[in-house]
């Protein structure tokens, strides 16, 4: 496939008039969408501008390539564009941007579309062709100079290569999140540069369409040192006791002398795989002990979630079928078996993923075993949050202590020592200590909730419902559903679920009525994207707000906060529970005073949206 099959002319802006950032991808996304190159310009937005927030695409030196690879996406297509006046684009050189390269890349796109886009990207490390890319001033131009562009680089591949056993001789990886654009401009800027200094070079792509040009173990003995270019995981063990200098994959790109330079001098420290080195494995290094500490706890959260939300479903199910045909019909205990069943995973899974994240696999099964044990001494979710943690660090422990074991005992720590002392250490500090602590605490803590008058629920179910929407699916809003979610595994009791739910709701429907009733206030395609906030909000699905808070945080997430406290504050006033912990309007039949949780939701919503209609300014009806 050639470049110019990606890089449609008919959808290319060739006199770009934004100036700012959002503006210009807003304009690139309306050519794709009246073209029909996306299906949904919300979703396909919300995906580029979450690959904007993990790193800007301006690339420097004028050039900007903004990507997704998403559902919204009909056909895989490049869209170029220039601008005169230039952007200011957040690029890793601070300066403005000026040519624009918007990826749509499909789910389902295949190898040849994404080695197209690599090579695509490639091209724009050549300063002579972008040159040529900013005087060109119609389509063919742009088409005409990259199929010149693919004729040479096809001549230079096959080019013999020139090896030396007497040059410096170094290893590379590069890869970024979506792995689509930046991990070939660093693959390309790393070679060229190497090529530039009289040094060997062999460079292994972690893209979309997986890992090429794999380095071989015979390779990376050899190599002076290794370079991982890389803002996404990628495979470390074989690195152990090589000399290895990790850097963000725009590094890669920006500072390939910097990094080659410390790489032939050996200015790298040596990694050793044992160490359970946490850095830049999937993301840059966390900045502080808590960001390290809520990715493990995120990673347990996530992996719990399927077993919370299809086992809790289905035994709120089962409990509307015992109300009508009584706790003998087969129906119930089908389902409450089932449901049941699953509710039994939640705190070994939970305890077992905390521990896999901080200690790799090894921690996996002391995790969960610690977290049965915190089921069985009733130390409940409290219990299973402190023995994955605990599983974890024990397993680093002993990573550390037996380091520098014989190299012929080497096979027996993963198959052996790691399994039996893991679990032995575990066992024996959830068995005797921190099992019964942790269930004395846990069982105050239910009594006092269970306890609560209806004044001090209510300011239970305010501070729960504001925090679902203070960062709407973030630390806040999973640190309150967690919690519900401990709260109702321990006792059965739905009404903490009911709060978390009402406030998890308000913003995407608080958002939708707004865009509905004040019109003048919203965009036309952030009306159309709040009609599929009513979808989502309905559903229980938080993080459709995300992109109305990402554009205007102060008063989406003002309004969200108090409509989603009020609502949540209300659920308890009224004495609504919900023995469910997902779904949204789907398991309202299920609720405990359902007509009265309803009502809450719907104070909650009118709240947050007339007061997001009436601050939010009105668009200016002449743009």
């Amino acid at each position: 496939m050639k470049i110019k099959d990606l890089l449609l002319k008919d959808i290319m802006v060739m006199d770009m008039q934004a100036t700012e950032k959002e503006a210009a991808i807003d304009e690139m996304i309306n050519s794709l969408d009246r073209n029909r190159v996306i299906n949904d310009a919300s979703i396909f937005k919300e995906a580029i501008l979450n690959r904007e927030s993990q790193s800007s695409t301006g690339l420097g030196d004028g050039i900007a390539m903004p990507h997704a690879k998403t559902k919204a996406v009909n056909r895989p297509a490049v869209l170029f564009a220039k601008s005169r006046k230039g952007v200011e684009y957040e690029s890793l050189d601070g300066q403005p941007a000026f040519l624009f390269f918007m990826i749509a890349v499909p789910e389902g796109a295949n190898d040849t579309h994404l080695q197209t886009l690599a090579a695509l990207s490639r091209m724009l490390i050549d300063p002579e062709f972008v040159n040529k890319l900013k005087q060109a001033a119609t389509p063919e131009e742009v088409h005409a100079l990259f199929d010149q562009s693919e004729q040479d680089a096809e001549a230079t591949a096959n080019a013999p290569e020139e090896k030396s056993e007497d040059k410096p001789f170094i290893v590379a990886v590069t890869a970024c999140p979506t792995g689509i654009a930046h991990t070939y401009m660093a693959e390309d800027s790393l070679k060229k540069k190497a090529a530039e200094m009289n040094v060997d070079i062999r460079v292994e792509t972690n893209g979309s369409d997986g890992a090429k040009n794999r380095l071989t173990p015979e390779e990376i003995k050899r190599a002076d040192a290794v370079i991982i270019a890389a803002s996404k995981k990628v495979e470390m063990a074989r690195f152990d006791g090589k000399r290895v200098l990790e850097r963000p994959v725009s590094d890669g790109i920006k500072k390939t002398e910097e990094l080659i330079t410390k790489a032939i001098h050996q200015d790298a420290p040596v990694y050793y795989a044992e160490q359970d080195q946490q850095s830049s494995d999937n993301e840059e290094k966390p900045k502080s002990i808590w960001s390290g500490v809520y990715k493990d706890l995120m990673n347990g959260i996530s992996h719990m979630l399927p077993f919370v939300i299809g086992g809790g479903i289905l035994m709120a199910l089962s409990f509307l079928f015992e109300s009508v045909l009584g706790s003998e019909s087969e129906i119930f205990i089908f389902l409450n078996e089932i449901g049941g069943n699953a509710f039994n995973f939640l705190i070994p899974i939970f305890a077992g993923f905390i521990a896999m994240s901080i200690a790799d696999r090894p921690g996996l099964m002391p995790g969960m075993v610690g977290g049965l044990l915190a089921v069985n001494s009733d130390a409940g979710f409290i219990g299973g949050l402190v023995a994955g943690f605990l599983a974890g660090y024990v397993v680093i422990l002993l990573k550390r202590l037996l380091y520098r074991l014989p190299k012929s005992l080497e096979g027996l720590k993963p198959i052996l020592l790691y399994p039996v002392l893991g679990l032995l250490i575990t066992g024996i500090l959830m068995y005797f200590i921190f099992g019964p602590v942790f269930a004395g605490i846990n069982t105050a803590m239910v009594n006092f909730l269970q306890g609560l008058g209806t004044g001090n629920a209510v300011i239970v179910g305010v501070l729960l419902g504001g925090m679902m929407a203070i960062d709407m699916g973030g630390p806040f809003n999973k640190a309150a559903y967690a919690f519900s979610i401990g709260i109702f595994t321990d006792t059965g009791d739905g009404s903490l679920m009911a709060a978390v739910m009402a406030g998890g709701m308000v913003p995407p429907l608080a958002i939708a009525l707004a865009s509905t009733i004040f019109k003048n206030k919203f965009t036309e395609e952030e009306r159309k994207s709040g009609v599929t906030n009513y979808v989502m909000g309905l559903s229980f699905i938080t993080e459709g707000a995300i992109p109305f808070a990402a554009a205007d945080p102060l008063r989406v997430i003002g309004s969200s906060l108090l409509g989603a406290a009020i609502a949540g504050g209300l659920t308890q006033f009224w004495n609504s529970a919900i023995p469910a912990p997902h779904g949204g309007i789907f398991v309202i039949p299920l609720a405990e005073n359902a007509l009265f949780f309803l009502l809450s939701l719907a104070i909650g919503t009118i709240v947050a949206a007339l007061i997001l209609g009436v601050w939010r300014k009105t668009i200016n009806s002449t743009k």
